[in-house]
């Protein structure tokens, strides 16, 4: 008998149900884009809707089976990972009473009132957590306690969004360490829920469910499960982890001082460390890895894939049409034709996602800067380029910063995702930090990191190095253009200072910030 793996992918700007073989090889994959709504009375907010994206996640999961053309009964085990930060609370009855998106920042007043009472606070919670209070969960609960107060008082379990899809499987609530961890309640010492942390903010401190390591069996799909995912009943569920921490087991970061880059609808850059020492500066995340002994120092550049998503969506309306004609990716027309646009972008700078400062986390207003009225030199596949070296300068400020930190510097870097796909935006990659490229055969790198993580616990290998030996191949390898390494590297200087310039232009509050953190 054929067997096969599943996990189940819920990401910022879509959710996915990808199926592997014991090879590591996709055997299909079935995605859906959604959105997260902003609730018109509460600003910042970005709720998420469980009745209608759990629907969603059905669909993918049914589809997915139909695509691989195989029988549920071969899937031997499946697993859940998700984009951090997200929480569901539910009640009692383990109903799903609210729920949020990742990048929720409607608790701006939660966290102002929070700095003015104890200006060192923040600081505590990041030397004990590796987070602060920008993307974590005191400032949203303490919002709740505050503006639904009904919620706050039946909430009686809180989890993470990849728990919550487990949960939707099992009827099971469990919590693991890589993505409770960027609640910022969690202590990455102990990795485990911090309830004296709750106590400090006045928070209920029996809401956190049992913390089990990734790749623990939680249960089995259950009978009403089975009936609208199509999966056959009791096929194990292993607890999963963080999309970036499943996605750096799944290009093989599994050992100290590995780096690699996710490039989706967020970038992240991620560096393991054996230890979980954190920045004294407060600039840079530290998360716990999904696995043992092991933590990240994680940079996250803001919305590089949304961005493009954005610019697709709003100009490139003939590359959509040919794309329907011929079958070929928008965004693979568009990159074929930015490469012929020379390194540097003939001068434009584009501002949009910044460096990372956690206790401080400002971007500036989305801004294209330095170009004329040449159409032949800046046309749409100009301002195309210009957005891809946008995100490799940000993404050579966080490798910067963290070699700061660590005094090492990674000799090659993993580049997965789907920005990966772009042979013209991994060259880019190369040339921008001088560092060999290297990029997986499987692009869906954070779900096959769930596979390898339960194939490992399904008894199928008997390590997770070896694991990642068996099903983890390599696509091709991006060599640095010493040539324009050099003009990236003028320019990189360059685009620090029209940063810092455009920031300033927003912090005076003459335009709007892309991102601003909660409270700031």
């Amino acid at each position: 008998m054929d067997k096969y793996l599943m996990t189940i992918d819920a990401g910022t700007g879509s959710v996915r149900a990808v199926i592997f073989n014991l090879k590591g090889e996709e055997i299909s994959c079935v995605s859906r884009e959604w959105e997260h709504q902003e609730d018109p009375k509460y600003k910042g907010s970005m709720n998420f809707d469980v009745a209608f994206n759990w629907n969603l996640t059905c669909k993918c999961i049914s589809e997915s089976i139909f695509k691989a053309k195989i029988d549920s009964n071969n899937i031997i085990a499946i697993t859940t990972t998700s984009m951090r930060e997200a929480i569901v609370l539910y009640d009692k009855d383990l109903k799903e009473i609210w729920a949020c998106a990742n990048v929720d920042s409607r608790a701006t007043e939660e966290v102002r009132l929070l700095k003015e009472f104890d200006s060192h606070s923040e600081k505590e919670i990041y030397n004990l957590t590796g987070q602060t209070f920008a993307l974590g969960s005191i400032p949203r609960l303490l919002w709740i306690k505050k503006n639904l107060p009904e919620i706050y008082k039946n909430m009686h379990r809180i989890s993470m969004l990849n728990d919550w899809i487990a949960f939707k499987l099992s009827n099971k609530i469990n919590s693991e360490p890589s993505n409770s961890c960027t609640t910022g309640i969690f202590n990455i010492k102990l990795n485990d829920w911090d309830k004296n942390i709750a106590e400090k903010f006045q928070l209920k401190t029996d809401i956190f469910p049992e913390t089990l390591t990734s790749g623990c069996l939680i249960g089995y799909v259950t009978p009403e499960a089975s009936k609208i995912t199509g999966l056959c009943e009791n096929i194990p569920i292993f607890i999963g982890g963080g999309d970036a921490q499943l996605g750096s087991i799944g290009i093989g970061l599994i050992n100290p001082n590995e780096a690699g880059i996710f490039g989706g609808s967020f970038w992240q850059y991620e560096f393991n460390t054996p230890s979980p020492l954190v920045d004294k500066n407060c600039r840079i995340r530290v998360n716990s890895h999904a696995l043992n002994n092991l933590w990240q120092y994680e940079a996250i550049a803001f919305f590089p894939g949304l961005i493009m998503r954005w610019f697709r969506d709003g100009f490139c309306q003939f590359e959509k049409e040919e794309s329907l004609k011929t079958g070929e990716d928008t965004y693979t027309i568009m990159s074929k034709m930015a490469a012929n646009i020379p390194p540097g972008s003939y001068g434009i700078i584009c501002t949009f996602s910044n460096i990372m400062n956690f206790i401080d986390w400002r971007h500036a207003s989305p801004t294209f800067t330095n170009f004329s009225f040449d159409s032949n030199k800046f046309n749409k596949y100009t301002f195309f380029r210009a957005i891809m070296e946008n995100s490799c300068y940000v993404t050579k400020g966080h490798i910067d910063l963290i070699k700061e930190l660590t005094g090492i510097a990674p000799s090659e870097i993993t580049f997965a995702s789907g920005a990966s796909k772009s042979p013209l935006w991994c060259q880019i990659l190369a040339d921008v930090l001088n560092i060999k490229i290297k990029v997986p055969k499987i692009k869906e790198a954070t779900a096959l990191g769930g596979a390898i993580l339960s194939s490992v616990a399904i008894g199928e290998y008997s390590s997770i190095q070896e694991a990642c030996d068996n099903m983890i191949q390599f696509d091709k390898i991006y060599i640095p253009d010493e040539n324009n390494h050099l003009i990236y590297k003028d320019i990189y200087n360059n685009w620090l200072n029209v940063y810092s310039a455009q920031l300033e232009i927003a912090n005076k509050n003459l335009v709007n910030h892309m991102w601003l953190a909660p409270g700031l």
